[in-house]
């Protein structure tokens, strides 16, 4: 499973757009231009967007699109479903019909990464996001949720090793 273009180039052009204030209209040629987003492309997700209420437009000039609620409201999970990504690790697209009209033997797996994976989206908003980059400036950052000092198990083995070293 993976989060396709469809997705990823929804929450970044939501990104720009908080970036830009959220409140006045921003124009798609404007994100367009900076995010190296096709107009046509950004012009079918905003629709969706609008449709769900994640936006609000505004036409004639002057007009493109605002947030249609603060960004603090705004989880990922709203963006992605918002544009149709499918959020699916199975198979059988949730059903349980995937081996011989009968549910797989790891379905329940999938099912729980399916949860973990709309979870975090939705544990994460569109000003975690933006607060996370203009703190970060030009650096990627891991965005926290919830856990104090995680850490990988790689990176604890690599601590233990380089103190007995």
């Amino acid at each position: 499973m993976r989060l396709t273009t469809k997705g990823r180039f929804a929450v970044t052009a939501m990104i720009d757009l908080t970036k830009r204030g959220g409140q006045t209209p921003v124009t798609l040629s404007g994100i367009s231009e900076r995010q190296k987003i096709s107009l046509s492309y950004l012009e079918q997700l905003f629709g969706k967007l609008r449709r769900n209420k994640i936006v609000e437009s505004v036409r004639g000039p002057g007009g493109g699109y605002y947030l249609a609620r603060p960004s603090s409201q705004i989880s990922i999970a709203d963006i992605v479903i918002a544009v149709d990504e499918p959020l699916d690790a199975t198979k059988c697209g949730g059903q349980g019909n995937c081996h011989d009209e009968r549910q797989c033997v790891t379905h329940d797996l999938w099912i729980g990464l399916n949860k973990k994976i709309y979870d975090y989206l939705a544990s994460v908003t569109l000003q975690d996001l933006t607060d996370n980059q203009n703190k970060a400036n030009s650096e990627a950052a891991p965005i926290k949720v919830g856990r104090k000092n995680a850490r990988s198990s790689a990176a604890m083995a690599y601590e233990h090793v380089k103190c007995r070293l």
